[in-house]
């Protein structure tokens, strides 16, 4: 069973990240332990959503360890990139010493956030068709490695 850690402290003045939920691991789908959080404003706005998949795998090389999404009335202000910054000391926490960041190549907003956190570009991979990403129309992704 995986521990999972009090999230409390995942804020930084502008956004704090509030946890709607955790999974623990599911081995069969090769699934990793995760986190999944809405981003909110101090007033309590929520303006998005993230998650921290623990630990890597293949499905995490692919499908990368951190998830964002901002609302479109709420872009432009690197929310994105505040959230995954607060995620990487959850991630510190768990023993990741670097994640994955992946994005499909059009989404070039999503790539601005993955090197405006330190990324590094590694490569374009396919995503195979056995892959549930693949069922969701996405047939290449970008993947970027973040040193903790």
């Amino acid at each position: 069973m995986t521990r999972f850690f009090d999230t409390g402290d995942l804020k930084d003045g502008e956004i704090y990240l509030s946890l709607t939920r955790t999974c623990e691991d599911d081995p069969v789908r090769k699934r990793v332990p995760a986190y999944y959080f809405d981003i909110c404003l101090p007033g309590g706005t929520k303006i998005g959503y993230c998650d921290l998949r623990i630990w890597h795998n293949e499905l995490t090389y692919l499908g990368g360890n951190i998830g964002y999404a901002v609302e479109e009335a709420y872009r432009g202000h690197h929310y994105a990139q505040k959230a995954c910054r607060l995620l990487f000391e959850l991630a510190k926490k768990h023993g990741l010493t670097y994640v994955i960041i992946t994005c499909v190549p059009e989404n070039i907003a999503s790539a601005k956030t993955a090197t405006g956190v330190g990324g590094v570009y590694l490569e374009t991979l396919p995503v195979p068709e056995d892959n549930e990403m693949y069922q969701e129309g996405k047939r290449f992704v970008d993947i970027y490695r973040i040193d903790l």
